[in-house]
């Protein structure tokens, strides 16, 4: 019982803050005598030992009841809690255990026993609020004293005849992290947690008084995302509770893998309340998902059900990654479904450390030594199918006010000879201690600020000086307590050094690995552990849910192969994607490419786009087929040139040599020749003497052979026009010496524009890096255009104007008059050099260089048959024409 000086106003707060936000089991009565008094009576379901400083204890030992809808027009209706649950039941001797040690240690707190008392909160936040307000606001069952209780050290009075009404400076609880927020914001005591991991509890400002053992849940939601990148686990289902446990890991879980190209496929929620149908409904939900791993943020029972439900589907093939809520729990690792659905499980479990003399202390214990642990009894009825004086749970119905505790049936008497002694059982089980280290530690860290407040080190403070005065256990001040906590820093008889950073200790867990055994059950493996940040991981002793040592894939799309890079699909997340080769020139060169990278100019990417190799050089060879063509063609061409020029010194005194200019004619043979073996200068890797050659005996060769052309022209015309009177001079002026001196001429102007070209800006051989591909051409580029455009239109005019000679003097009456043939020739030639210009511009690579050498023998080819194979015809094969007779028959 307690009482609470209020006004009537602040009495009917507290009324609809404990009642609406909590559905708390305590009445209130709002008088306007300013006195409140709580409805019901308080547990005497608990644990209690005197002592001269006195630690509260909370702990769920049983089930919750079912939810209760609360309407507030009646006094809510409380099942009672069933079912001891043994590992909490361990927890709270893992406390006994603890302040046993240090009663007996002559070094921790000399002189000072402590004591503890212990509630059960029963999962419920609820009675663990009732629990506390008992703890901190004492027993008192009356509220007729006029004079408030002092709450100057934020206690009450103790705990009326139970502990012998010493203080409790300090609670080890709650047992979740709701219910430690919501003691912290309503009660606000000095507490240290063992269980309770919500990232919130960290916030000084808003829960000063509160301490943990237990690591915030971010470290663990950290290291199971730093698992899901070093497995390259990219798409993963989620599970989880629907509070602030299950939410906050989603949330720390997304912002570790940001950037990392990992994604939810799913989260799914699970209410207690309603567990049957939201596990139901996230079983089908990871049926049909893609993804092979799965994510379980929540509690072992809400674990339980929803692998009952996989089971009944007979989904078996995927991978769960377990928080420390459920991955070492002896409930699951028993069961037969579990071990059906979730072999190879791989969970963060707080750490584990061992408790020297625990397990003796577990097996000593006996409900004769210990006559008011009721459950310990409750226990041992369970366990050996005896009473041994079990009394019934609180229960706060309107209904068990007035008819009083529950009855229940009573197995027989147990004889007394029961014992744990070699009794094979989860609570006796100290081989992986967790949570009961973490109650071991809560417990060693009051001890230790106990031991420093209650030492004194101001009695030694200067003579007269009266600020400070020393503490007794009878007189504990939370605020001087929480400041000798908050300096808390020793080392455990494990060897640990302890310390409170802010409300938290030094983040460290076990990473566990569930594998199956030959009896067909599940064991939990040590494969790892987590320290802070840090991840130590020892891959080869995992055993996968697939029975083997490879890691499972879970991926929305399988990794972009090298050579290819991802592509986003609309409307989906980034992992799930399309792999697109990368285009000719570009490449990937590792797996998962966001991107293709394009080669260096001088390099070009291979077949399978994954690594940049240099380009080939290519150029116009000898050897290839094309080079082998255009050479037999120019060989086929000075040799024919050559006959013929040997047919005409044979048959140099015969009237067709001799009527047509025997001299140009033999010049002009020699000329086609140069024409014909020119073009083998452009055949072969370029160099720089062969580029500026190239160039040169091209242009020089061909305006000989027009110059010859077009002086042949003219002396047909002047021989003609000299039969007229007064023509005479023509001839004269005309003679075999300006013949020559005008094939000098013409010939010499197309010298001067090479060697000007050639010496200012001359062809260089370069790699045409511009065009794609994996072959680069290796051709003389012009470095000026005007020098090559110079040499081309000289040759062009040359050509043009022996052409227009060449039509006038078409007709003239001559049986050999070669103005025709000359005419056919430069049409051929002028044909085939207009046809040049748009091919040379358009041609690729080295096919510049074949169009160029086509030009010069198609243009040398026209010339050498239209002007000397009916010459050769004649002299061969119709020697009867070539006679002066046939020849001045016109």
């Amino acid at each position: 019982m307690f009482t609470l000086w209020l006004s009537s106003a602040s009495c009917l707060l507290f009324v609809g803050l404990v009642g609406r936000q909590l559905g708390l089991r305590v009445g209130l009565q709002c008088v306007q005598t300013v006195t409140c008094s709580r409805w019901g009576t308080p547990s005497n379901q608990g644990l209690f030992q005197d002592g001269d400083v006195v630690i509260g204890g909370l702990f769920s030992l049983h089930s919750q009841p079912p939810a209760i809808d609360h309407d507030f027009t009646q006094l809510p209706h409380y099942k009672p809690c069933t079912g001891l649950e043994h590992i909490p039941l361990k927890y709270m001797y893992a406390l006994t255990f603890a302040v046993e040690e240090i009663n007996n240690s002559p070094a921790l707190l000399p002189g000072v026993r402590l004591g503890y008392h212990m509630f059960d909160s029963c999962g419920r936040p609820p009675w663990a609020l009732q629990a506390a307000l008992s703890l901190v606001g004492g027993d008192s069952s009356n509220c007729k004293s006029t004079d408030p209780p002092d709450y100057s050290t934020g206690y009450g009075e103790g705990i009326g005849g139970r502990t012998g009404d010493h203080p409790v400076p300090l609670i080890i609880g709650g047992a979740s992290s709701v219910t430690g927020q919501i003691l912290s914001r309503i009660l606000s005591p000095l507490s240290i947690s063992y269980l309770s991991s919500c990232p919130c509890l960290s916030d000084r400002r808003q829960f000063p008084n509160f301490f943990r053992t237990m690591p915030s849940d971010t470290y663990q939601a950290r290291a199971i995302a730093q698992l899901a990148i070093h497995f390259n686990w990219t798409w993963i289902g989620a599970v989880v509770a629907n509070n602030d446990y299950g939410h906050m890991a989603v949330k720390i879980f997304q912002e570790e893998t940001q950037g990392k190209d990992v994604c939810l496929a799913f989260v799914e929620t699970l209410q207690r309340e309603k567990i049957v149908s939201d596990a139901r409904r996230a079983a089908l939900t990871i049926q049909a998902s893609t993804a092979r791993v799965i994510l379980i943020f929540t509690w072992y029972t809400d674990v339980r059900e929803l692998f009952l439900q996989l089971a009944k589907i007979n989904v078996t093939d995927r991978q769960f990654l377990a928080s420390e809520a459920w991955s070492t729990s002896d409930n699951l690792l028993q069961n037969l479904v579990a071990s059906k659905v979730a072999s190879g499980v791989l969970g963060v479990a707080i750490r584990s450390s061992p408790l020297p003399g625990f397990e003796n202390y577990l097996r000593n214990l006996l409900p004769i030594h210990h006559p008011n642990d009721e459950f310990l009894k409750e226990f041992w009825g369970a366990e050996f199918g005896c009473s041994a004086g079990v009394t019934p749970l609180f229960s706060y119905s309107p209904s068990s006010l007035k008819s009083g505790p529950l009855q229940k049936a009573s197995p027989p008497p147990c004889s007394g000879t029961e014992s744990l002694e070699g009794v094979q059982h989860p609570f006796t089980d100290t081989s992986q201690l967790r949570v009961a280290y973490n109650v071991y530690l809560a417990v060693y860290a009051a001890a230790h600020a106990l031991h420093s407040l209650l030492s004194c080190p101001n009695r030694e403070r200067p003579p007269g000086d009266k600020s400070s005065t020393c503490s007794s256990p009878k007189h504990i001040k939370q605020i001087e307590l929480l400041q000798h906590l908050n300096n808390v820093n020793f080392t455990t008889p494990q060897g640990e050094i302890f310390y409170f950073n802010g409300a938290d200790i030094p983040a460290k867990y076990d990473l566990v690995n569930w594998q199956n055994t030959p009896e067909g059950s599940l064991k939990l493996v040590l494969i790892g552990r987590v320290e802070g940040f840090d991840l130590h991981l020892n891959e080869s002793a995992i055993q996968w849910s697939t029975g083997s040592n490879q890691v499972p894939v879970s991926v929305c799309s399988e990794s972009c192969p090298p050579g290819t890079r991802k592509a986003n699909r609309k409307g989906e997340p980034l992992c799930c994607f399309d792999c697109i080769p990368c285009a000719e020139g570009e490449i990937s060169s590792k797996t998962g490419s966001l991107h293709c990278d394009r080669c260096p100019s001088e390099f070009w990417s291979n077949v399978e786009q994954t690594a940049c190799i240099p380009r080939q050089v290519d150029f116009l060879s000898f050897n290839e087929t094309l080079g082998i063509t255009l050479t037999t063609a120019a060989v086929s061409g000075a040799t024919v040139t050559t006959a013929v020029f040997v047919v005409f010194i044979y048959y140099r005194q015969t009237p067709v040599v001799r009527a047509n200019n025997s001299e140009l004619s033999f010049l002009l043979l020699l000329s086609l020749k140069l024409c014909f073996l020119c073009s083998l200068v452009f055949i072969g890797r370029p160099s720089v003497w062969s580029c500026r050659f190239q160039q040169a005996a091209f242009g020089i060769s061909f305006v000989l052979c027009v110059s010859c052309l077009q002086v042949k022209t003219i002396v047909v015309l002047a021989a003609f026009r000299s039969a007229r009177p007064g023509a005479e001079v023509l001839m004269k002026w005309f003679g075999p010496g300006q013949q020559r001196g005008s094939v000098c001429l013409f010939t010499c102007i197309q010298v001067i524009i090479c060697i000007i070209w050639l010496s200012l800006s001359p062809p260089v051989p370069q790699a045409d890096l511009d065009i794609p591909g994996s072959k680069v051409t290796l051709k003389c580029a012009m470095a000026s255009v005007v020098g090559f455009s110079l040499v081309l239109g000289y040759i062009g005019l040359l050509a043009c104007t022996c052409l227009l000679l060449a039509f006038l003097a078409r007709k003239l009456p001559d049986n050999f008059n070669e103005a025709k043939l000359i005419t056919f020739s430069m049409l051929i030639f002028c044909a085939v050099w207009v046809a040049f210009v748009p091919a040379y511009v358009s041609s690729p690579g080295k096919y510049v260089v074949a169009v160029e050498v086509f030009a010069i023998l198609a243009s040398s080819y026209g010339l050498l048959i239209c002007i000397f194979v009916p010459k050769c015809f004649i002299i061969l094969l119709r020697p009867e024409k070539n006679s002066k007779k046939h020849l001045m028959a016109r």
